[in-house]
């Protein structure tokens, strides 16, 4: 939100309060609060009729500071909040010198000058700036001078953060408008807007900087981020609230930024092996009953594309009752029978949910006597028309509510149903009373978390831990924990394809660890070569699902090149497994990513800053889509030799590459110094991956070269680590956890198989 007019003036109707110096700072060992006037105290007389700040500093977590900062500090805290580990502080220590006041945390620190003008400074472990909240940097805003006294609902605090030259900023969620957000204007407010437009399905109220920081801000409803948008050297972010919170994340580099935070806000839970193998559905409005199911899997099998999750979306109930959770008697007849049929050919069963309750369903009325659904404020159920006749929301604060809900999924999972696709959750009113007494503004976005919980938790319960996915289309801050999320609805289209890639890079750098998408494109019906394409990039994403609205989404109906295509990568995918599923267990412990943009593994490179459009899948493998018919595309490899996984060609980085694919290739590169573990089975992803693996090793020139690889077992836990150094003009290899035979091949040298110790000629 702006409150300014050009540099100069404030909005008609505006008045802003700047913190402007410090006249009273109370200290404890580990955390300190100021009390700034927003004038200038030249006599007694100066204190009356004016506002005081109050800023709180302490520190959560090692190497994370947060600013509390209140005007009027009496208003109710109705909730919901974030779940921050530590927020009540006590991980820094203060130090007070000469009228300075700082207070350190791990490589971070926070400064403030009594003797000076107002600033907090934040600096890393080397006296470095990371940026400060400087002369209007901590304030409010109310839209007229009475306001000031009256307290009126549309009181605004808000925070600068100084932006450095050349500094970029990352993230803010799943967005689809440019991926560096320098000069865009960004409302966390969740919205169904597709994949097109400034709207966002999930809102993360976090930002990751080039300089090597992140900022998260402690409020679950609506954020304004105007990022270098109305003053051009600050990132400001406001709240329409009486107190603004906000954490500065260290680094230095943003890996480590994004470990602390999700160490405060959550890991991700590491999703099963299945899961990462491809998903095929039924699409959104085409018709389909057991014979199409069947004959899809069916076809798969028949064409040699492994198919590891079926998905019923919508229709799999009645028309008008979503949600009753009740199949379609008229379709799915014996659905027990059915899900059992499926579950024999070896595959795992996902099925269409959302928060809604159509007044058409059963279980309309019985929510409704049961205190269940949202109501307004005199005391009718909040309904509408949009999406569902008659629709009711179902009230996730309400903990007997949520056991409702799970209730009626558990007879899913008690029939064969393995996981489910959490759709929707964004279109959540805020006219409305909540069973807990939530803030309505503040449950906009935060009705999400609940619901994704709440499925999550069930899955966890019946399934066990390790065993629960969902197929999440919104979130908020803390939605990583549940995983996976898909990027919404985009078109069948190249321009679509890149939005989608796009976002997904975004909801990485704000901590999401496992992202997927519509293999295709969701509206409409993709071009053959839209899809093949597609198909690539697809089966490189964490998860990987072929889904549609009113076209089916099954390989032949695109042309047999594209079943080859899909029968390719698929197996390639499987066969990657080991590295995959290694990289999403790193993910479970740190917090990085699985897919990667470039910044984020290389940030001293100035070249991959900007880049959207190609990633590393985990930390080795580089991916660059094609995304256009003829195969031609840009690629940027930084420094080292880097070889194609696929032909073998070796090239030389720092180096931009305009090359040609067909539809079975893309650039797909492999990091100088690293080493594939590789699976011999392509079949499956949850494979024995120490039945006769294969390491794929890429060493450097360098004469003391080593590298440890780990094998996971299916619980993301190390079943065997294959240490590999360099030993003259050869490779010695060495397993530990495993006497099984294993193959060292060494690109650009010789292959060797056997079990031990294995050594391999180098040339």
């Amino acid at each position: 939100m702006k409150f300014t007019n050009g540099f100069w003036r404030i909005r008609d109707g505006v008045q802003i309060s700047y913190a402007t110096e410090v006249r009273d700072l109370r200290a404890d060992a580990d955390r300190f609060t100021a009390f700034a006037a927003v004038k200038k105290v030249e006599r007694r007389g100066d204190t009356l009729n004016a506002p005081l700040l109050t800023v709180d500093c302490f520190s959560p977590a090692e190497g994370v500071i947060g600013v509390r900062v209140t005007h009027l500090g009496g208003k109710r805290r109705l909730g919901p909040d974030f779940e921050v580990t530590g927020a009540e502080g006590g991980a820094g220590a203060v130090r007070r010198a000469d009228g300075v006041t700082e207070l350190t945390s791990g490589p971070l620190t926070v400064s403030l000058d009594e003797n000076a003008p107002w600033s907090l400074v934040f600096r890393d472990a080397d006296g470095r700036e990371l940026t400060r909240a400087g002369r209007k940097g901590t304030a409010f805003a109310t839209l007229d001078e009475k306001a000031q006294f009256d307290t009126p609902e549309n009181h605004h605090m808000l925070t600068q953060l100084a932006l450095g030259v050349g500094e970029q900023i990352y993230g803010l969620g799943e967005r689809f408008t440019p991926f560096v957000k320098n000069g865009q204007i960004v409302d966390m407010w969740q919205a169904d807007g597709g994949t097109s437009s400034e709207q966002a399905y999930k809102n993360i109220p976090f930002y990751l900087s080039s300089r090597g920081y992140g900022v998260f801000v402690n409020h679950p409803g609506a954020v304004s981020f105007e990022v270098g948008s109305e003053a051009v050297g600050q990132v400001q972010f406001s709240v329409e609230d009486q107190t603004i919170e906000y954490y500065i994340v260290a680094g230095p580099t943003p890996k480590e930024v994004l470990s602390r935070y999700t160490a405060l806000t959550g890991r991700p839970a590491l999703p099963p092996a299945w899961s990462f193998g491809l998903w095929l559905t039924t699409s959104f409005t085409t018709s389909y009953d057991e014979k199409t199911v069947t004959s899809f899997v069916d076809g798969m099998a028949e064409r040699g594309i492994p198919l590891s999750v079926f998905h019923f979306d919508c229709f799999w109930m009645r028309e008008y009752q979503w949600s009753d959770f009740q199949w379609d008697p008229e379709v799915f007849p014996d659905p027990e029978g059915m899900l059992a049929r499926l579950k024999a050919k070896g595959l795992r069963v996902s099925a269409w949910i959302n928060p809604y309750i159509a007044q058409k369903s059963a279980l309309f009325d019985e929510g409704a006597a049961l205190g269940h659904l949202v109501r307004k404020p005199n005391g009718d159920i909040w309904q509408w028309d949009l999406w569902q006749a008659g629709m009711g929301l179902v009230d996730f604060t309400s903990p007997a509510a949520c056991e409702w809900f799970q209730s009626k999924l558990k007879v899913l999972l008690d029939q064969g149903v393995d996981c489910f696709k959490t759709d929707f959750g964004e279109r959540i009113p805020t006219d409305v009373v909540w069973h807990d007494g939530s803030d309505p503004e503040r449950m906009h976005n935060y009705y999400t978390h609940l619901y994704n919980k709440t499925v999550f938790d069930l899955l966890e319960k019946e399934r066990g831990q390790g065993e629960a996915v969902l197929f999440a289309r919104s979130a908020t801050a803390g939605g990583q924990q549940y995983p996976v999320h898909w990027g919404g609805d985009c078109w069948s289209s190249f321009g679509a394809m890149a939005e989608s890639l796009r976002g997904g890079l975004s909801l990485s750098l704000s901590g999401f660890g496992f992202w997927s998408h519509d293999i295709g494109g969701f509206e409409g019906t993709p071009d053959p070569a839209v899809f093949k394409r597609w198909l690539a990039f697809g089966l490189l994403s964490s998860h990987s699902r072929l889904h549609g609205s009113s076209s089916y989404r099954v390989p032949w109906e695109f042309g047999d090149e594209a079943v080859d295509v899909a029968r390719e990568f698929t197996r390639l995918k499987h066969r990657l497994m080991p590295y995959l599923y290694g990289s999403a267990a790193e993910t479970r412990r740190t917090g990085v990513p699985m897919m990667r943009p470039m910044v984020l593994e290389f940030p001293g490179d100035p070249a991959c800053r900007p880049l959207d459009r190609q990633y590393m899948l985990g930390s080795d493998l580089l991916v660059a889509p094609v995304f256009t018919e003829d195969g031609e595309v840009e690629v940027y490899l930084p420094e080292g030799t880097w070889t194609h996984l696929l032909t073998g060609e070796q090239v030389t980085g720092p180096v931009w590459r305009t090359e040609r694919h067909g539809f079975d290739s893309l650039p797909l590169y492999v990091r100088e110094g690293a080493v594939l573990p590789l699976a011999s089975d392509d079949g499956r992803p949850d494979g024995d991956w120490l039945d006769a693996p294969t390491l794929l090793v890429h060493p450097t020139a360098a004469a003391g070269y080593e590298a440890d690889v780990t094998v996971p077992d299916l619980t993301g836990e190390t079943a065997a680590t294959f240490r590999v150094r360099r030993d003259g003009d050869a490779l010695r290899v060495t397993a530990t956890g495993t006497e099984r035979p294993y193959t060292v091949r060494v690109v650009g040298g010789g292959e060797v198989s056997g079990s031990g110790d294995v050594v391999v000629p180098l040339s």
